[in-house]
């Protein structure tokens, strides 16, 4: 069996799969597209049916991953692009070709293994951690899988680890791999080295009027304006309404009375704790404690390590036993020593004790006067609305509406993407991209619509003028075109002087020799890696410099202080071929078996036959774009 398999991954790659499933599923390496299947099978492939339902679960979870990399679902058009549907049918097609292999083998699982394999999932677990039959279906139910299409799956998946094994069990990790991986992770350089920047080079010049009007005219679109809108904005909520509202005392107080009884915070203590894990610890704090010493003089004599478990009531510490003991000891000079873990014991003690707290008045006032204007709000909120939305149809402008109604109007200057709402306003930080993308689609002289945040809060917005883009003059941005100016000149300047030096080391210049002519002296590095010394001098650009060529190689690359590093390899510490770590052994391992596993999963794509059903496979793409 397994020179059938190692023969099958010799055959060459299919054509890989195309981005756009419009222009005739041409770049699929499909050897058709077809009208004649069902229309609940979209392809087929190695003489077997995939059908909607198993390509729209592939389909949705590859959409999921391209939510949870982007933050956004992708649209109809952007899946497309991405290839998505293409490469859903390809991991199908594979799949099912493999299965197909694998069933013709006569591989397969015995009943009682794959029962073995769902009760050890879990997935599966309740909560005291065994196999829970009634999560099992659940966790079936919720992922869209009945239990034939599960146990179907698992037998597939069994299948498949049995070709894996085959195909790779009987192959060495190459030990010339093991070396170079080895040799490429541990190796380590050390280089001289001398930094150039701008004080290693002359002055540069002030700019004349012309170097600057032709430096802005190259950079024009560096030195623009955003488009401006003036706006008087009107956020309407339970917050900003109960914001306008006076609570009268007497409802404060009796609100307070209603409340007295819950407005009571337990006592409080900072619970401290030693293990007791020696005998000499363990006599120090029980000797202490008979004998009525503080608890901090026993720490202090024994110098044992205290473990702060934080301040906490009683309610919430959840072990029973140190629960007992922080709170039944009388000050934080006792100590208490209970029963630890493996019949060890552990002191506890306390350093500050919070007592039980009646809240008063005085305290609750702010909270119970803004929990009662929210009340009335809530109240009046809706009718509200209503007013403001038949003033804003009789053209009433938000400054006179808010007046009426005792609200705040914001005057603001907007640019695009709307940072300036995060000012003086009661816009919410979610809703300030809608709104001022609202604010940008709106005309000047039209009425505009109030922006919905859900729950009864709205925003509206008077758009006052509109300053659209333009350039900067040198008047406006002279300073900052100078510096840009200067900052490229000197840029310019250093890649020269690089470029000389390197020169000069080419040509055979003592490395010494080229630094003393810039007035620098040569420093000998400490051993590098591949990803510098942590530091912004050798930062990994440098490092992946200095490791870019052989012994005595030589060259230049810019770190993280913006300076030029100019070096000469002087040493190269090799790393110890003979002891490659069990990271590296298994990142050889794992990567020659998934090359093999590729290989052979290709090889038998490329003679799978795979068809797909064009007409099947777009209906089901438009109806997922509809369900967005």
């Amino acid at each position: 069996m397994l020179n059938v398999l190692r023969s099958i991954t010799k055959t060459w790659f299919g054509k890989i799969l195309g981005v756009f499933l419009i222009i005739g599923l041409a770049g699929f390496g499909i050897s058709g597209v077809i009208g004649t299947l069902g229309s609940n099978t979209i392809a087929t492939a190695a003489g077997t049916d995939i059908s909607a339902r198993d390509f729209q679960r592939a389909y949705q979870t590859q959409l999921n991953g391209f939510l949870q990399q982007n933050g956004r679902m992708p649209s109809n058009e952007e899946a497309l692009a991405a290839g998505i549907p293409g490469f859903t049918l390809q991991q199908l097609a594979s799949t099912v070709s493999v299965n197909k292999f694998a069933r013709d083998l006569g591989l397969g699982v015995s009943d009682a293994k794959l029962s073995d394999m769902v009760r050890s999932d879990p997935n599966f677990s309740g909560t005291l951690g065994n196999f829970d039959s009634a999560n099992f279906k659940t966790v079936l139910q919720n992922s869209g899988f009945t239990e034939k299409e599960y146990f179907d799956l698992q037998r597939d998946a069994a299948r498949r680890q049995q070709l894996l094994a085959g195909l790779t069990g009987n192959s060495p990790t190459p030990n010339a791999a093991l070396e170079l991986v080895t040799r490429y992770a541990g190796d380590k350089r050390s280089v001289d080295y001398f930094v150039l920047n701008s004080t290693s080079l002359p002055p540069i010049a002030d700019p004349t009027e012309d170097d600057l009007t032709a430096y802005l005219k190259d950079h024009q679109s560096e030195f623009r304006t955003l488009e401006t809108r003036a706006v008087d904005v009107l956020v309407l909520s339970p917050d900003t309404l109960a914001a306008t509202k006076t609570i009268p005392e007497d409802q404060v107080a009796a609100e307070y009375d209603r409340t007295k009884d819950s407005r009571i915070t337990p006592e409080t203590r900072d619970i401290k704790q030693v293990a007791l894990s020696i005998p000499e610890l363990e006599k120090a704090f029980t000797d202490g404690k008979a004998a009525g010493t503080p608890v901090s003089q026993i720490v202090t004599a024994s110098a044992a390590t205290v473990s702060d478990l934080g301040i906490r009531s009683k309610a919430e510490v959840t072990d029973a036993s140190l629960a007992e003991a922080a709170f039944g000891l009388a000050s934080t000079d006792d100590v208490a020593i209970i029963e630890g873990i493996g019949g060890t014991k552990r002191a506890i003690f306390v350093s500050a004790i919070q007592p039980t707290h009646q809240v008063t008045l005085e305290e609750a006032r702010a909270e119970i006067t803004k929990k009662l204007a929210t009340d009335v709000a809530r109240g009046e909120i809706v009718d509200m609305l209503d007013q403001i939305e038949e003033l804003r149809a009789a053209f009433k402008q938000l400054p006179e509406i808010a007046q009426r109604f005792n609200l705040k109007v914001a005057s603001l200057s907007v640019t695009p993407g709307g940072p300036e709402l995060a000012g003086d306003t009661d816009v919410p930080e979610d809703a300030r991209a809608n709104v001022a993308a609202a604010i940008f689609k709106a005309e000047q002289g039209a009425l505009t619509a109030a922006v919905s945040l859900g729950s009864n809060r709205n925003v509206w917005f008077d758009l006052k003028s509109i300053e659209p883009a333009r350039d900067q003059t040198l008047a406006e941005v002279r300073d900052a075109v100078v510096a840009a100016w200067t900052a490229q000149k000197t840029a310019e300047a250093l890649t020269t002087e690089v470029a000389v030096t390197l020169d000069k080391l080419r040509a055979g210049t003592p490395f010494a020799d080229a630094a003393a002519e810039l007035n620098q002296f040569p420093v000998l590095s400490q051993p590098l890696s591949r990803s510098g010394d942590g530091t912004t001098v050798f930062n990994q650009a440098v490092a992946e410099a200095i490791f870019s060529g052989g012994p005595d190689h030589f060259g230049a690359a810019m770190n993280g202080d913006g300076d030029q590093v100019v070096f000469r390899v002087v040493e190269i510490t090799p790393a110890d071929t003979a002891a490659a770590t069990p990271t590296i052994k298994t990142f050889v391992t794992n990567s020659m078996t998934d090359g093999l596993d590729a290989d052979f999963q290709r090889g038998l794509l490329d003679i799978a036959d795979l068809k797909v059903n064009q007409q099947a496979l777009m209906n089901l793409l438009s109806l997922n774009s509809a369900a967005q």
